[in-house]
């Protein structure tokens, strides 16, 4: 009984079975058909190696929504250069709640303003690459897939002497609200006031003035090395000394999230202004680098995305199916057209051969019968 279950059950599949064999004795191989064969070979193994790059590739996934984190703090990073001695300037932050904040983080260090031949190499390759990312803002996306952990990378060391020091690196950060504000740069140390707070700009001479700066790194939230930002590699150069700079920046809230970090950032957009200050031309003011930001309520979410195996498998089964089908039937097409031209042309040949005898009639010539008989060896023709 179990045997007659089983030869049933067999039998069973075997009539559901959609992949019925053909005898090899029934299959015939042509020499078209080889060609198609390796074509189609040749085509699966490119598009097959073509889709393996595409599933290895990565691409960053956009997404928005509003920033409900109003209570941490923003950290400012900075590194500018100044042409001015670290004693005659202050910076300082002063935001929108008339909240001064302390630059304990901020470091002054005597630089000499110009660039060693190694340090233009390194600032004439950041402009270079800040120029790019403003015609091709796709870059971004591979900016965002290198990005590291650890220290961001810096300016290479001066080899001035220290007598010859005559401007001022502003360089580390701050931490301050989450409101707009105004990061400054000015003449004088500033000292707290009741109203805010002041500069004691008196003891400097206005000779002494050149605000011409150089800004090599300015940043909002977590340091990630290899995210470079807008202002990254800006110099001004001031032929007045009354001069003020300003930038308007917008940033916004960013989260990242690679293969390789994940961070709370900040991207900013930033806006320049400068003029000459001239109280009798009218044009009022106080000479200085301002820097005034504003928080976008929107954060971005950027997200690396992969392609799923499953995904890949599919695509994959899909490229050699069709290419299967399709020079199945090109191929069949194709020999179809050639056996019905074939075809033709050799009825054609028929025809012209079974009319030549009626062209001879019509030209007044009668063919002769020719009549061979043989008897006893002998033959006559009549």
């Amino acid at each position: 009984m179990r045997r007659l279950t089983k030869k049933k059950a067999l039998t069973l599949v075997k009539e559901l079975d959609a992949f019925p064999k053909v005898p090899e004795s029934y299959v015939e191989s042509t020499a078209s058909g080889g060609t198609v064969s390796v074509i189609a070979f040749t085509l699966m193994a490119v598009l097959a190696f073509l889709e393996f790059f595409v599933y290895r590739s990565t691409w960053m996934r956009y997404e928005y929504e509003v920033d409900r984190d109003f209570t941490s703090k923003l950290r400012i990073n900075v590194d500018i250069t100044v042409a001015m001695r670290c004693q005659y300037i202050g910076a300082d932050v002063l935001d929108l709640a008339e909240t001064m904040v302390a630059n304990d983080g901020l470091k002054y260090e005597p630089v000499n303003f110009e660039l060693s031949p190694h340090q233009r190499l390194w600032h004439m390759t950041l402009l270079h690459i800040q120029e790019r990312l403003r015609v091709e803002h796709s870059l971004q996306d591979v900016i965002f897939k290198s990005a590291l952990k650890g220290a961001p990378p810096a300016l290479p060391p001066s080899e001035d002497h220290p007598a010859s020091l005559s401007a001022c690196r502003i360089h580390g950060h701050l931490y301050v609200n989450k409101v707009a504000g105004n990061f400054h740069i000015t003449v004088g140390k500033s000292i707290p006031h009741p109203r805010g707070h002041a500069h004691l700009a008196a003891l400097v001479s206005h000779d002494s003035y050149n605000f011409s700066h150089r800004i090599d790194h300015l940043s909002f939230g977590e340091v990630i090395p290899g995210i470079i930002s807008p202002l990254d590699g800006t110099e001004k150069i001031s032929a007045d000394s009354n001069h003020l700079f300003q930038y308007f920046i917008t940033i916004v809230p960013t989260k990242l999230n690679t293969y390789k970090v994940s961070a709370d950032t900040h991207q900013y957009s930033v806006t320049e202004r400068e003029r000459v200050i001239n109280h009798a031309a009218g044009s009022h003011g106080v000479s200085g680098i301002f820097m005034k930001y504003d928080i976008n309520s929107l954060m971005v979410k950027v997200t690396e995305q992969h392609m799923p195996f499953w995904q890949f498998l599919v695509r994959l089964c899909g490229i050699i199916g069709g290419i299967f089908s399709t020079t199945g039937m090109l191929h069949g097409m194709v020999g179809f057209t050639v056996d019905l031209i074939c075809c033709r042309f050799q009825m054609g040949i028929y025809k012209r051969l079974k009319e030549a005898p009626l062209n001879e009639q019509e030209n007044g010539e009668t063919p002769i019968p020719t009549v061979t008989l043989k008897d006893n060896n002998l033959a006559a023709a009549s």
